[in-house]
């Protein structure tokens, strides 16, 4: 395993996607790029989830990134909504997978702790902490910062994987 890695983070959506990438080298972090994909809503479903997946492919390729990892599903009441998530994720994992990246999968209060200290924390606690780990990054959406937030978590527990195996 390198040191230096290429992090792409995705938060997906049907209507707004999330992507940040971020460049991991030890323990220090820096951000490279961060931006929302929106597929046209009137659209019909599958030429949606059709530019989800051109679009990651589009941000893979432009940032040349090594790893991706992505938020899992959050189910809530609507099993149609629920649903749709699902399909938003799957095109926008395809992306990473289909480029050869390893995709790794994190649940939301994971990453809430993991970026927060709290699994339970609110989105502007997330933005919060994002610009004070990426100052570079200025300003960030929602969408984006749980994107980058995500790509932060997978630098961390990376990190904290290959302290453990160095022990082992």
């Amino acid at each position: 395993m390198t040191n230096t890695i290429r992090i792409l983070g995705l938060d997906p959506g049907l209507r707004r996607t999330g992507w940040g990438v971020i460049v991991s080298d030890g323990a220090r972090l820096r951000w490279i790029a961060h931006g929302v994909i929106r597929p046209d809503e009137r659209a019909p479903f599958s030429e949606r989830l059709l530019a989800l997946l051109e679009q990651t492919t589009a941000v893979c390729r432009e940032h040349a990134c090594d790893e991706a990892a992505i938020e899992e599903v959050f189910v809530n009441m609507n099993p149609a909504s629920t649903l749709k998530l699902g399909h938003a994720r799957a095109a926008v994992m395809l992306a990473p997978a289909r480029a050869g990246l390893p995709v790794a999968e994190y649940a939301a209060n994971a990453i809430k702790k993991a970026v927060v200290g709290a699994g339970h924390a609110d989105k502007s606690q997330i933005a919060f902490m994002v610009r004070r780990l990426l100052p570079a990054a200025g300003e960030v959406s929602a969408d984006a910062a749980d994107a980058l937030a995500v790509a932060l978590t997978h630098a961390q527990l990376r990190r904290h994987r290959a302290m453990c195996a160095g022990a082992a």
